[in-house]
This record gives C-alpha cells, sequence and structure tokens, in this order.
C-alpha cells in the first residue's frame, strides 16, 4: 500500500459519516501521546483558508477552501490546555475506519477520544528568537492531516514551523470551525481521479505557502479573522523551506518541489511518486514529473516494508522497480542531494502514521494478527525514534546547515534503518 488509505474516504462515507463522537464503550481506551525529543514547548493553531481565486475541483460551485494547522516552538513563560488529538467530527470518522475488517475491528467507541490530547498547547505565544525554517506537511491519499502527530509535534519542539493541511473532499473528513465536516468526494471509476487529487495537493501547497508570506508581513489570513499566535509572523523565515509527507503525501512534496521553487528540500515517507504505479506488472505505469525529472534540491526517499500480491515480503527502495518503478526513475533522474532509507525491522506502510503510537497502547483489544498487518512487527519506539530523528536531521542539515553526521552510514541507535545509497 504504496498511497496510503484511500479506503478510508470510502468508509467515511459509507459509514454515513457521523459528525459527533460515538458513546462511550464501558473499556475505553485512553491514548497518551509520546513525549517530545527537542529542546522546545509546542504551540499549535488552526487555520481556515479560503483561495478566492480557485475553485473547488472537487466541488466547483465552491471556492477551495483548507484546514490548517500551524505548529510551533512555544514561549515557555506561557501555558495553555493541550491541543485535541482529534477534533470530534474526524474522531468519529476515525471509529468507523478502525472498526472495518480492513485494519482493526474496533467496536466503535472503544477509543476514548474525549480525553486524547496532543503534546502541542493552545493560545500561546511563539518562543522568541530569530525567524525558523518552516516544513509543510501532507498526508496520505485520504488521509487526515491530525493522524500525524507524533511526527509533526516533535519537529516543532526541535524548532521548526511545521504547516500540515488536510485536502478538502480527498482527505475522509475535514472538520471546520462550527463544527462542519466535509466528507470525502467519493472516486468513482474515473481514471483521473488520483492525478486531480495530485493537482489539487500541489495547488493546495502552493497556495499555504502564499497564505504563509502575508502572515509573514503582518496580515491575518484566517477567514474568520480568529487571532493568530502572537509572534507567528517574525517566527517565519520563508527563505528556508522545506516539505514532507506520508505515501500520497511524500509524492506531494516531490510534485510541489517541481512546480514551486520556494521549496528547499523535501522528503517522501513511503509515497510512490506516480499516479498509476505499475503493480502489479502489467498494470498501468504514469509517473509525475518529479519521478521522471528529478529534482536539483535535496529530497530523501524513507520506505518500509510491504506484502507482495503472492504474499511475498517487499522492500519499498529504488533497487526494487518491480514493486516500485517511479523510485527507479527519480533515483536515475535526481540531481540534487538524495538518499534512499528502508525502514525495515518488520515495518509496515502505516508504521509513519499515528496508528504506530496508537495500536499498541490498545492492548489486548487488537489481534494480534492484526496489529502486525496494520503496523507490523517493528519495535514502535524504536520506529517513531528512527523517524524523528532522520527527519529532523535532514531539516537540519539542508534547511540550517547543521550535520549530525546521520547520513554517514547506519547506526546501531537505529538498528531498524538501512542505508540503500
Amino acid at each position: 500500500m504504496l498511497r496510503g488509505s484511500a479506503l478510508i474516504a470510502g468508509l467515511a462515507l459509507a459509514g454515513g459519516l457521523a459528525t459527533t463522537v460515538p458513546a462511550m464503550a464501558a473499556d475505553q481506551a485512553r491514548l497518551t501521546a509520546p513525549a517530545l525529543t527537542g529542546p522546545y514547548d509546542v504551540g499549535t493553531a488552526d487555520l481556515h483558508l479560503v483561495d478566492p481565486s480557485r475553485p473547488d475541483p472537487w466541488k466547483p460551485e465552491r471556492r477551495r477552501e483548507l484546514m490548517v494547522t500551524v505548529t510551533y516552538p512555544a514561549d515557555r513563560s506561557a501555558e495553555g490546555p493541550r491541543a485535541p488529538w482529534l477534533t470530534p467530527g474526524v474522531a468519529a470518522v476515525a471509529d468507523q475506519l478502525l472498526a472495518s475488517e480492513d485494519y482493526l475491528e474496533l467496536p466503535v467507541g472503544s477509543i476514548d477520544w474525549a480525553s486524547a490530547e496532543r503534546r502541542a498547547e493552545l493560545g500561546v505565544p511563539v518562543a522568541h528568537g530569530a525567524p525558523r525554517p518552516v516544513a509543510l506537511f501532507s498526508p496520505s491519499f485520504g488521509g487526515p492531516r491530525e493522524t500525524y502527530t507524533g511526527l509533526i509535534d516533535d519537529l516543532a519542539s526541535r524548532g521548526y514551523v511545521v504547516v500540515s493541511f488536510s485536502h478538502t473532499y480527498e482527505s475522509a473528513a475535514v472538520e471546520f470551525p462550527g463544527g462542519r465536516v466535509e466528507p470525502a468526494v467519493p472516486a468513482g471509476d474515473s481514471p483521473g481521479h488520483e492525478k486531480k487529487a495530485l493537482d489539487a495537493r500541489v495547488a493546495d501547497s502552493r497556495f499555504v505557502l502564499d497564505q504563509l508570506t502575508r502572515i509573514a508581513r503582518g496580515a491575518n489570513p484566517d477567514a474568520g479573522k480568529r487571532p493568530l499566535p502572537r509572534g507567528l509572523g517574525r517566527s517565519l523565515d520563508l527563505s528556508r523551506v522545506g516539505a514532507f509527507g506520508h505515501s500520497y503525501g511524500g509524492f506531494t512534496a516531490g510534485e510541489t518541489m517541481v512546480h514551486d521553487r520556494r521549496v528547499d528540500a523535501g522528503i517522501n515517507l513511503d509515497g510512490a511518486m506516480a499516479t498509476a504505479i505499475g503493480y502489479p506488472q502489467g498494470s498501468p505505469y504514469v509517473p509525475g514529473k518529479v519521478a521522471s525529472r528529478g529534482l536539483d534540491r535535496p529530497f530523501l526517499l524513507m520506505g518500509a516494508m510491504s506484502v507482495g500480491a503472492n504474499g511475498e515480503p517487499l522492500e519499498h527502495t529504488h533497487r526494487n522497480p518491480a514493486f516500485d518503478r517511479s523510485w527507479a526513475d527519480f533515483w536515475a533522474s535526481q540531481r540534487g542531494w538524495k538518499r534512499d532509507l528502508l525502514l525495515g525491522g518488520g515495518s509496515t506502510h502505516l508504521a509513519y502514521s499515528d496508528l504506530q503510537v496508537i495500536v499498541p497502547q490498545l492492548g489486548a483489544r487488537v489481534a494480534r494478527e492484526k496489529r502486525e498487518a496494520l503496523i507490523g512487527t517493528i519495535d514502535p519506539r524504536r520506529s517513531l525514534a528512527a523517524q524523528r530523528d532522520y527527519v529532523g536531521a535532514f531539516f537540519d542539515l539542508h534547511l540550517r546547515g547543521r550535520d549530525r553526521q546521520v547520513f554517514d552510514g547506519e547506526s546501531p541507535r537505529h538498528p531498524d534503518i538501512d542505508f540503500i545509497d
């Protein structure tokens, strides 16, 4: 599953898309977000952005609107309430998803989403200091931005302003101010659906960069004019911008770099860079421009393990073109700095999401075979630690000029990371 959870969108629609968290089960699991590893406390705020110049590609009668989360190093002297992990509308969709046979088959209401909190705080000012590099984050196909807090909050704690966004009408559910929830539009049988989604994602990324420029100049682009975190504008160093994402979000990061030179460096977390991937053999293959042209700026590939059509284990690397030709094509055409790392140790595609954090906390509620199919057999703490360190080190190297030497070779600190090239 290289491009992520397109299934999420179907579940959201098939389940009728509840907009409130289901009633509490007798034995609800309470979730704890992983501790941060950087030196900063973290703040967060949501923005409702509307692009008056662009009709929505899925609903042309509307202007394109997005929900964006800005997560940033926070002033230590201020305290605010912890941000919810999921909003109520998104939590309802998550419950439906995890109840499905393709995921965990959990009874609806098994997780106490109402008490689940991120490490980031609401209503706190930005930490004092020089402007900071900015990193854009895009989720998997159909995935909500809220399900990557383990990576996003930690990168902010290392001194970055991280801007994550859901892609309206493609993400399973996007909750707007006032509790309005917009579900995904069904794909139907259209062969152009994924290319349409990619084009929308790239346009979303570029639009968000435009709005960050407005914020840096003192404007407030929030549609409801809700107050921005104090100091946000002066904290943005838009001369140092990175992009990263999981699955189709990693493809989005690379494709955005093709179209927008404001992005200086990018990371693809286990995402094919094609709108039709050519697997199994004989299937159509339609590479993205990033795969066929490459980039003249730094780009990191981080793959995971998968299971092939015949049940055989597969390593997602550029050396396995039968599985993902787009990575091989990208590797041959890439002109800038490049590395290919494999998260081995029994990982899976979804090990790059918050499921790596959530599923272990569900304990005996989840059958072992379900757990292993979803997040693999890799040690979840080691997996998350490796992801955080390599993502942080990549942006430190290419946005800050700080070489932590983690890309010089394999390290006993992260035994699950294999250096492919």
